[in-house]
């Protein structure tokens, strides 16, 4: 066989192996954020993700709070004092971080970095607040907006929740138009509608394909 027959065949066998693969270099993970307000269903998105065998490196957050009884240290988040997190912060450890409610939650660098340079991609679950500091520190990141289809329809989810006090629930209310408009900044915007569940995380995982398979990197602007 020629070598340029010999080239041929290779490329063609690699396009069958995986068509949306680089070819002839070693992939880097992608960093993609799930972000929208409160309630509208992000961590039902990424369990049904999960339960796809959508291959995630699953970061392992900060918390201030003490853990529930089911919890366990490094598995379920990493419990710290909120010294310890000030710390973390003060290391430039953190990639994001916010405090709720005088609780403070922050997703570790490090995890993410070595995720991705191991060529594993990673799905932050985060608040809009959050979604923005990934995106000034890593430009790189596809960030996906989960919106509700009403205002409504948001409101009567957190009812059925029933895990907010009514002084919470005001807050997070008060919240929402401000974070509707942050959906400008996002990428991609998927509606989560209540019954709808398993088509708004088909459409997740066609934008996870969809970036696989770019060539070209856009560039943001900060």
């Amino acid at each position: 066989m020629s070598e340029q027959h010999a080239a041929v065949a290779t490329f063609q066998h690699s396009l069958q192996q995986d068509p949306c693969a680089d070819l002839g270099t070693r992939r880097r993970g992608l960093l993609f954020v799930l972000s929208g307000p409160s309630g509208v269903g992000k961590d039902e998105i990424a369990r049904i993700l999960r339960e796809d065998g959508v291959p995630f490196a699953w970061i392992v957050t900060a918390v201030t709070r003490p853990p529930r009884p089911e919890e366990r240290h490094g598995v379920h988040h990493l419990f710290v004092t909120p010294e310890e997190f000030q710390q973390m912060i003060a290391r430039g450890e953190l990639l994001e971080w916010s405090e709720v409610y005088g609780r403070w939650y922050g997703t570790p660098r490090d995890q993410v970095e070595r995720a991705l340079a191991a060529g594993q991609d990673v799905l932050l679950r985060i608040d809009v607040q959050g979604a923005a500091k990934v995106r000034a520190a890593m430009p790189e990141a596809i960030l996906i907006f989960l919106a509700p289809p009403s205002l409504e329809d948001l409101l009567k989810r957190r009812a059925r929740r029933n895990t907010e006090t009514p002084e919470q629930a005001e807050l997070r209310t008060r919240l929402v138009p401000w974070e509707m408009e942050q959906r400008w900044m996002f990428d991609y915007l998927v509606i989560n509608h209540q019954d709808r569940q398993r088509e708004a995380a088909e459409q997740v995982k066609a934008i996870i394909t969809a970036e696989h398979c770019r060539i070209r990197r856009p560039r943001r602007e900060l």
